[in-house]
């Protein structure tokens, strides 16, 4: 018995010998893990394409395009009249010149031409706004939904601006109004494993191949609801771009509805029963678009409504009542994304928004029409040109889009952004904003 007690305490000697020796390790671990420095993603600036006068498309000239498409039947061009007159769009929304042909003209060169306008100039904005060089871009992404030439768009990129063969490149496609922010989310992640790097996205859709000449009116809402446009992004991990970033990137949430047929099928690319093929927008849009956004919401909230909002939140779900959170407790700023008057009103009035929280929607599906995943920059635009955006401002970009999805990007803002800014697109008319938009306006 002795001879065993001696070797078991033998046994817990050696233990105890080896536990001192790790921890040195250990404690050392512990310390690197607790202060371990975070990754930071800022973002540095941005540009959106402001389209050349010649481009607009006033309601009146659109209508008589209409009426001069061959393809296209009396009653389909009525229906797409009644669209536009509720459509919230003002007179100075965009298109590419090739659909202002008579008869219009789609093919993959003049989609091709589009982009380059649209990609090349947001592009280059932004590296001589931001005082870049194209070489030392370390992550490029782009988003299209549905343009996806070969080679892709962020080659078309890369060419054009002779960026290192060396660059981590990634193109998106086929994910809809809210592609930007998963760009944006991708982007992220990149930065946080790529340390000390910078990060290009660009946003864009290409109108001409998806321009529909059917019958089918799901399919013809397109024709009405979509604008040209597009944006690009530059974001940093590097150090030395604190200083000097407008914001950095506090939340990002992503949400999504796909494993559900009717979300999954509520906006869908197809044939018509003529074998043309269009994109179909159907009457459930609005109504999932409200049910992943709850979604997305309760997701978000607790990493940024007030610990008061989260209680009552929370309360109200154990006793089974209606109540919905304050956002604009967490907010000051919203860039909700101008799928359409509907969607801007139907989100309006899930978060009990006043009309002041949608002015950067309406008046950008006013101005500019929905661009896709690139509006809601041009959203954010708007409040920096009105001056409104001060150090310590959070906004919440909101985008849903086909899949179904709805996604957010929660940004802080890192110091008085000056609303006199020769590069905003919205420099030369913000004095006249907001307008008074009408519920239906005659064009006939």
């Amino acid at each position: 018995m002795a001879a065993s007690l001696l070797h078991s305490l033998c046994d817990l000697t050696t233990f105890t010998n080896n536990l001192l020796g790790l921890a040195p390790i250990l404690i050392a671990s512990i310390f690197y893990l607790t202060h371990k420095k975070k990754t930071t993603v800022h973002l540095l600036d941005y540009a959106c394409y402001k389209p050349p006068p010649f481009y607009r498309a006033p309601a009146s000239m659109f209508v008589e395009h209409l009426e001069h498409e061959h393809e296209l039947d009396q009653e389909s061009v009525d229906f797409q009249v009644k669209i536009l007159e509720k459509s919230g769009f003002g007179e100075e929304t965009s298109i590419p010149p090739a659909l202002a042909r008579l008869p219009i003209d789609k093919s993959i060169s003049f989609s091709i031409d589009e982009t380059k306008t649209v990609v090349f100039n947001v592009v280059e904005t932004l590296l001589h706004k931001s005082n870049t060089n194209p070489r030392n871009i370390d992550i490029l992404i782009t988003n299209s939904s549905m343009f996806c030439p070969t080679p892709s768009l962020s080659a078309l990129i890369v060419n054009k601006f002779k960026m290192r063969s060396n660059i981590m490149s990634f193109n998106l496609s086929g994910m809809g109004c809210s592609a930007g922010i998963i760009s944006i989310g991708l982007a992220k992640d990149l930065l946080k494993v790529h340390k000390n790097s910078l990060a290009l996205i660009v946003s864009s859709e290409a109108m001409n191949l998806n321009w529909y000449t059917g019958k089918n009116r799901s399919m013809l809402l397109t024709n009405c609801l979509f604008r040209l446009g597009g944006a690009a992004i530059l974001m940093s991990s590097r150090d030395q771009d604190k200083e000097k970033a407008k914001y950095s990137l506090q939340h990002l949430e992503r949400t999504h509805k796909g494993r559900d047929d009717r979300s999954y099928s509520c906006i869908i690319q197809e044939l018509d029963q003529d074998n043309k093929l269009g994109v179909s927008i159907t009457k459930n849009t609005v109504a999932v678009a409200g049910e992943v956004l709850k979604a997305n919401m309760a997701v978000l909230g607790p990493s940024v409504l007030p610990l008061k909002e989260q209680i009552t939140y929370a309360l109200s779900l154990i006793l089974k009542k209606t109540y919905i959170p304050k956002f604009k407790n967490a907010f000051e700023h919203f860039c909700i994304h101008p799928g359409g008057r509907a969607v801007i009103s139907a989100i309006k009035k899930s978060l009990s928004m006043e009309e002041e929280d949608v002015e950067a929607s309406r008046m950008t599906l006013h101005r500019f029409g929905n661009t896709s995943s690139s509006s809601i920059w041009y959203e954010l635009s708007y409040i920096e040109a009105k001056g409104r955006m001060r150090k310590g401002d959070r906004v919440w970009q909101l985008a849903v889009g086909s899949g179904f999805k709805c996604n957010s990007a929660v940004w802080k803002c890192l110091c008085n952004v000056e609303g006199h800014d020769e590069t905003n697109v919205w420099s030369d008319g913000i004095h006249s904003y907001p307008v008074e938009i009408p519920e239906t306006i005659n064009i006939l």
